[in-house]
């Protein structure tokens, strides 16, 4: 019996076992213990070992370390910007993607590769360019500062670096779904005698909402962990403009490792709460659009 006459048999144990033959990716077995061991040595291990460093603290050690009023302020200011980052980052990131997809002008290559930028410039640099641009004396700041606008060296800049790191995983997570999105939809509900705003409200958003939350929590979640560019332009003073990563290095540069891995650890409970929130909200956004 030949191979074509397996494949069309309708026994499921006969084609399961052609696929076992014929497939040249390793068994299940293997590919799931390769997958378990690099999980482990590159995610479980690490995150296990700041759970058992801040462990060295008694519960109330732990609690005046990973929640004392200037740690408050620091995930206050870490995942307040992020969020609002990530927010504008997804009005904006839209529009940047659908401009990217939809349309052909001159120049459309070099913004194209403008937005993968923050991918490739190290995060120091990224800093150190945004620092320079909105300082007080900088090009874009020398004109903020007449109108009573300070755009550096507080929790306004800490926002500005978030959002220039965050923003091409909206339009990269956007673009392929804006490409099968085909402008028929658009047309055919035009034609139905949809307006512009309804189309966009119940054809086009409903069809992006689950691609767009999902980058909307990349960048929310890039942006909660960002510390090297950002501690050029947020001005780091305690209590203000002091992002939490900030602090662990502080608590480690003072060789308080445990109190670091208190923060730390709590941090880390954070970013899987909102992980968790954003998956079941994406979830729900599949289910029923």
């Amino acid at each position: 019996m030949t191979a074509e006459t397996y494949a069309a048999s309708p026994t499921p144990v006969v084609r399961r076992a052609l696929f076992r033959r014929r497939s040249a990716i390793p068994g299940f077995g293997v590919t799931l213990g390769v997958t378990l061991t690099i999980l482990s040595l590159i995610v479980l291990i690490p995150l296990s070992a700041v759970a058992i460093k801040a462990a060295e603290l008694s519960p109330q050690q732990f609690l005046a370390a990973a929640f004392s009023e200037r740690a408050l302020a620091a995930y206050r200011l870490s995942f307040g910007a992020a969020f609002v980052a990530a927010v504008i980052n997804g009005v904006f990131g839209l529009l940047t993607a659908w401009t990217l997809v939809r349309y052909e002008f001159p120049g459309k290559a070099v913004i194209n590769a403008l937005v993968d930028l923050p991918f490739a410039l190290p995060t120091a640099v990224a800093g150190i360019a945004l620092a320079t641009l909105y300082a007080p004396n900088g090009w874009i700041g020398a004109h903020l500062t007449p109108l009573g606008i300070k755009a550096a060296y507080n929790p306004i800049g800490v926002t500005i670096a978030l959002i220039f790191i965050g923003l091409p995983f909206v339009v990269r997570t956007l673009e392929p779904v804006l490409r099968d999105l085909a402008a028929d939809v658009e047309e055919a509900a035009a034609s139905l005698g949809a307006s512009r705003l309804a189309t966009i409200l119940r054809v086009v958003l409903p069809a992006l909402a689950p691609a767009w939350l999902t980058g909307f929590a990349l960048a929310f979640a890039r942006g909660i962990g960002e510390y090297g560019s950002v501690i050029f332009i947020a001005g780091n003073m305690p209590y203000k403009s002091e992002i939490a990563p900030l602090l662990i290095i502080i608590q480690l540069e003072q060789y308080e490792y445990a109190a670091a891995a208190s923060i730390a650890l709590v941090m880390l409970g954070f970013s899987f709460l909102m992980l968790l929130v954003i998956n079941a909200v994406q979830a729900w956004a599949r289910r029923f659009h």
